[in-house]
């Protein structure tokens, strides 16, 4: 059996409150990463939208522009402060993610960058399925009113331990990202994510679990703190779940890091006691991984 994780890894969720003040937004992401790193984290995650409030009508408002990369600190102040802080604290870092615009198609998207410890950018992630939903007499939203959709795949190498995959929040419920992202070999699946009330309630935990079991990998989901006088309220509940689909630790509503300690004899175990990888059945159903995968935009 293939050697996913090299060595333990420390992950730490920073479930961020975030306002409508950008610098105070940063300022405060670098307080909770700052904090994540002193406890020995070496992968740090910051939630969707940890620049901004999170909503339709402040995705033009707050959003960068990030190409040709490297951007300007003028033209993208979160890029240069997530380069420096995973610089400083040198360690991984994901942010979470921020309203992106591009100059050259005139499109908004919702966009995670991620760092090496070196403060260089190593991937980026464009959220592929937007969030449209109608909830009779609970919620409805629409992305795709505002946002347009990336298109790819997005699997990064961290050589020290070995292969990541990176999604956002509604990325969660389309179970063919994590699918591929396990059968090429990534130990970890992150989701920076803000369910809400209604959808938290209803399949936050549940799809963290599901993504976990059926690719005997670990989950880690993101939110923003809850705040009950935004416009939109993130469910909150952060959380890391191992292999087996178990809850390793999981925040509450209001701002809070969570850590997990990630190993590979954790994957190991729960793969030989239920041997999925060996009993799947590629001559009744296609290998999805092994299809038309988009890894480039």
């Amino acid at each position: 059996m293939a050697t996913l994780l090299k060595k333990p890894l420390k992950l730490a969720l920073v479930q961020l409150a975030t306002g409508p003040d950008k610098s105070a937004n940063l300022s405060r992401a670098r307080s909770r990463v700052l904090e994540a790193a002193n406890k020995g984290a070496s992968l740090i995650v910051l939630p969707e939208c940890f620049n901004s409030p999170y909503g339709c009508q402040y995705f033009p408002k707050y959003a960068e522009t990030l190409l040709p990369s490297p951007p300007s600190k003028e033209n993208s102040p979160s890029f240069h402060a997530l380069s420096d802080l995973a610089k400083e604290t040198n360690a991984y870092l994901l942010g979470g993610s921020i309203p992106e615009y591009e100059t050259s198609s005139k499109k908004y998207f919702n966009t995670s960058l991620m760092f090496n410890p070196k403060g260089e950018l190593i991937a980026t992630h464009r959220k592929v399925h937007l969030f449209d939903i109608d909830i009779p007499g609970k919620i409805t939203f629409k992305e795709s009113e505002i946002l347009s959709p990336g298109n790819k795949v997005t699997l990064v190498d961290l050589p020290e331990y070995g292969k990541i995959a990176l999604a956002i929040c509604y990325d969660i419920r389309f179970p063919e990202l994590a699918t591929i992202a396990a059968r090429k070999q990534c130990f970890l699946l992150l989701y920076p994510g803000a369910f809400n009330l209604t959808t938290g309630a209803l399949h936050w935990s549940l799809q963290a679990r599901a993504r976990a079991m059926d690719n005997q990998v670990y989950v880690g989901l993101c939110s923003p703190a809850r705040d009950m006088e935004a416009s939109y309220n993130a469910w909150g509940h952060s959380m890391v779940v191992d292999p087996n689909a178990a809850v390793m630790s999981e925040a509450r509503e209001s701002e809070e890091i969570v850590y997990g300690d990630l190993k590979e004899e954790t994957i190991q175990q729960t793969r030989k006691g239920i041997p999925l990888y060996n009993q799947r059945r590629f001559d009744v159903y296609p290998d999805v991984s092994e299809g038309k995968i988009k890894l480039k935009e």
